[in-house]
């Protein structure tokens, strides 16, 4: 058994590497013309969900004892699973904003200048930001031995992924049209060559 205080400095150190590797990137973002939005309200809501299931209750558990009730023991390999799952997260987080560069929107949106992505990540998989954010889902729940705490990220994550992949697809197609639907044809969502 990996211990508790262990687990949460790990998945702190991935959790401000995550945002050290956002950051600049949200800043570059805020200084960005849009020209196309969608589901504005939808689109607030989700990220209020995604805040709460990946940053507030996770930083609770954390720092406080509030959420300990809900605690449950966890074993050795849970720990540097999830410490592995982290990492990978982090640099395919790095990957996809790196190739994304200006393309990058937090919000379903076209932006001035909005260019057509298929090259560096995006060769082998469309949605590698998503894929990045599942594997930080799993890291916190391996890494953080609480049912709520623990899950709230998969919970979250998991609703507004399904709420929101199929409108940023049709998006890309009404956008960049026979260019994007060759390229669903020739790669995956998340997992090269599966899914």
């Amino acid at each position: 058994m990996m211990d508790t205080l262990a687990l949460k400095i790990l998945f702190m150190v991935g959790f401000i590497a995550a945002w050290a590797i956002r950051t600049p990137y949200q800043k570059r973002d805020k200084q960005t013309k849009r020209l196309a939005a969608r589901l504005v309200l939808r689109e607030r809501v989700l990220f209020v969900l995604i805040y709460v299931g990946m940053v507030i209750l996770p930083l609770i558990y954390v720092f406080s004892p509030w959420l300990s009730p809900a605690d449950y023991h966890s074993s050795l390999w849970a720990g540097y699973l999830g410490a592995i799952f982290f990492a990978i997260s982090l640099w395919l987080l790095w990957r996809s904003h790196h190739d994304l560069g200006r393309n990058w929107s937090p919000t379903l949106e076209i932006r001035e200048g909005h260019t057509f992505v298929s090259s560096g990540i995006y060769q082998k998989i469309r949605h590698p930001m998503y894929a990045a954010f599942w594997l930080w889902c799993v890291a916190q729940a391996l890494l953080l031995p609480n049912w709520v705490a623990g899950l709230a990220g998969m919970i979250s994550f998991g609703i507004m992924y399904v709420l929101r992949i199929s409108n940023e697809e049709q998006m890309m197609l009404q956008h960049f049209g026979e260019e994007y639907k060759a390229y669903m044809q020739r790669t995956k969502r998340l997992i090269p060559y599966l899914f």
